[in-house]
């Protein structure tokens, strides 16, 4: 399903985050899609619903959220004692919304970028959602 970059980059390479990434999956343009989304820190513009975050007074830390999150977005993350969505990553595709016990997630209309600590998560080693295998 994925594959590995060895050697110098050749073939459908792409440089994100200092690193070189080889995309062979069979999901290569969503998650192509997300990398260029992770590089640019910006939400597609053909996402009409606004991002989702979580209240973090309410949450269980369950990560049912996270496990729902589909692939191609993959915008939550475990950041230290706190679950978090990344708004730019973030579809606002609601699959989160029925897994969750505590009904803790909720749309964000007047949602503002991302801390710049949160970006350590998409494609670091705790990234359950990457597509890419980084060598």
């Amino acid at each position: 399903m994925t594959g590995v970059l060895s050697g110098p980059p050749r073939g459908d390479t792409s440089w994100f985050g200092g690193r070189y990434f080889n995309v062979v999956s069979v999901e290569a343009s969503q998650a192509s899609g997300r990398l260029e989304r992770i590089a640019s820190r910006q939400r597609s513009p053909k996402w009409k619903n606004p991002p989702l975050r979580i209240e973090m007074s309410e949450c269980i830390n369950c990560d049912a959220c996270l496990r729902h999150c589909p692939p191609q977005f993959g915008a939550i993350f475990n950041h230290g004692m706190d679950v978090i969505i990344v708004p730019e990553l973030c579809s606002g595709c609601d699959k989160c919304l029925d897994p969750c016990p505590v009904n803790c997630i909720y749309p964000d209309p007047d949602w503002s970028p991302a801390p710049e600590d949160w970006w350590e998560e998409p494609l670091g080693p705790r990234d359950g959602y990457s597509a890419v295998t980084r060598k």
